[in-house]
């Protein structure tokens, strides 16, 4: 956690650091899908805007312990919904949200793009 509170701090760490920390710190996000939305995704703003979206009871508790660890040194701001309530918001398309595995390919990409070429 130390990485990521410095990381996070500096100013360094990217909207995709960010997915890969989350993903590799809370095994039990594979029961849910997870997106990220608001001013992070455009490299701006002061906090890390998430959505969760799965089943209630014992799997969200477990979750929610997971994602306190791991978001202990990160501004995050979490908003939970079961399933039948993001379909009845349509939240995901109204807020314009990505998954948090596209948010870690999205940031791979460009990092690749801006890799210089040696010749």
């Amino acid at each position: 956690m130390g990485r990521a509170k410095e990381l996070f701090e500096n100013g360094l760490m990217t909207a995709g650091e960010v997915a890969v920390h989350l993903l590799g710190s809370c095994r039990s996000l594979e029961q849910f899908s997870a997106y990220m939305f608001g001013s992070a995704l455009r490299g701006i703003g002061e906090d890390i805007d998430i959505l969760i979206v799965g089943p209630g009871g014992n799997a969200l508790s477990q979750l929610k312990r997971e994602l306190q660890v791991a978001g202990e040194f990160l501004p995050l701001h979490i908003l939970y919904m079961l399933p039948s309530e993001e379909r009845h918001t349509d939240f995901v398309a109204k807020e314009k949200c990505v998954s948090l595995e596209q948010v870690m390919v999205n940031d791979r990409a460009l990092r690749a793009a801006l890799r210089p070429t040696t010749r």
